[in-house]
């Protein structure tokens, strides 16, 4: 195609890009923590504490934006005719192929789509994450081209395909109704949130155009290599840039040093810590999962929101490595990886490269 029709092609994706790099800096402006308006990975790990699979009492919140993502791709694929369930392919093994996804991001502390929210915001360690997390995809990569397949997916009831979007949305009315069940923090990351309807709302329109985009941070990446396609990863860089933009905005309406909200650096970031191997390799094990499962966090929530089973097995699995890195003591934190974090990250690498190497398929002459 002609190089002169790529916004043409792709202005979808990269709108829906500004949209999410502005909804991470209102959703900050509003409450969220700073440098995590929007991560899907911390989210995850909030619900995970709200509903006590882990007990630590600093991420304990159930993120509205999560059950939006969700529901508004749900609702898209629904207007679009694009609701169609399946599943099937390997549940076992994507339930622990999200856990371990979950274990290197919160090595990290974030997911792809924090990491380019870090980066936007001044943070440095974010850099190293993006290097640790494009090898990932890379050696994914490799795999995929040599036969690498989870086994196929087969079409599902429609009672299939609305199970988990219906479970997710009764857990977040529970929180109304029944709040005794559940925890929620009193300090730390999870007691920042935005007001939970602009929260809801905002993870709505999210999910509703990234099923329509088809929007992936790691789709971006495998485009370029596998089929020289450049599309998703321009929206990668939308996001990006409207992140800068916003925090550029907010520091000049709030009239504070611009340093405030953007600070180039290493040392003093958000919710970030400075060991930089252990940002590297903690981005490669979720580059790596991700490419072998077929999208990164933000992707499999769209595509449990269209009814993909195999899908809503992966963000259970993510819930429960959420679970197991708090407990486990793997997960990071400002000062620094847990005391059993870059164990459990080589781990996770060795796990990933049994799955890479024993599920290689061998084409059909």
């Amino acid at each position: 195609m002609k190089k002169e029709n790529f916004f043409k092609r792709h202005w979808l994706v990269m709108l829906c890009g500004l949209i999410v790099g502005a909804a991470a800096v209102v959703l900050s402006v509003l409450g969220n923590p700073k440098n995590m308006g929007f991560c899907i990975a911390c989210f995850l790990r909030d619900i995970a504490g709200a509903t006590k699979l882990h007990q630590a009492g600093v991420v304990q919140y159930f993120r509205p934006e999560i059950v939006g993502i969700v529901v508004g791709a749900m609702l898209m694929a629904l207007v679009g005719k694009e609701f169609k369930p399946k599943g099937g392919s390997s549940p076992v093994l994507r339930f622990t192929l999200g856990a371990a996804v979950m274990v290197g991001a919160l090595v990290f502390l974030g997911c792809p789509l924090r990491m380019v929210i870090r980066i936007g915001g001044g943070d440095l360690n974010a850099v190293i994450g993006l290097v640790g997390f494009i090898l990932g995809i890379l050696l994914g990569i490799v795999f995929l081209k040599k036969g690498f397949s989870l086994g196929r997916a087969y079409k599902q009831s429609k009672v299939e395909g609305f199970t988990f979007p219906v479970m997710l949305t009764f857990g977040f009315i529970l929180t109304f109704i029944g709040v005794s069940f559940f925890a929620s923090s009193e300090s730390g990351p999870g007691s920042m949130h935005a007001p939970w309807y602009i929260a809801l709302g905002i993870g709505l329109i999210v999910g509703a155009i990234a099923q329509r985009s088809r929007l992936c941070m790691v789709g971006g990446i495998r485009d370029a290599v596998m089929f020289k396609e450049f599309g998703l990863l321009a929206a990668f860089g939308c996001i990006i840039l409207a992140v800068l933009g916003g925090n550029l905005l907010r520091a000049l309406i709030e009239g504070v040093p611009v340093s405030t909200y953007i600070k180039f650096g290493f040392e003093g970031q958000p919710i970030a810590h400075t060991e930089w191997l252990w940002n590297l390799l903690g981005m490669t094990v979720v580059g790596w999962g991700c490419a072998l499962l077929g999208g990164c966090p933000l992707r499999q929530l769209i595509l449990a929101g269209e009814g993909n089973s195999d899908s809503a097995i992966t963000v259970l699995g993510m819930l429960a490595g959420a679970a197991a890195a708090h407990t486990l003591k793997t997960a990071s934190s400002a000062d620094g990886t847990g005391v059993n974090g870059p164990v459990a990250t080589i781990v996770c690498l060795v796990f990933l490269l049994i799955v890479s190497v024993t599920h290689l398929r061998k084409e059909q002459s």
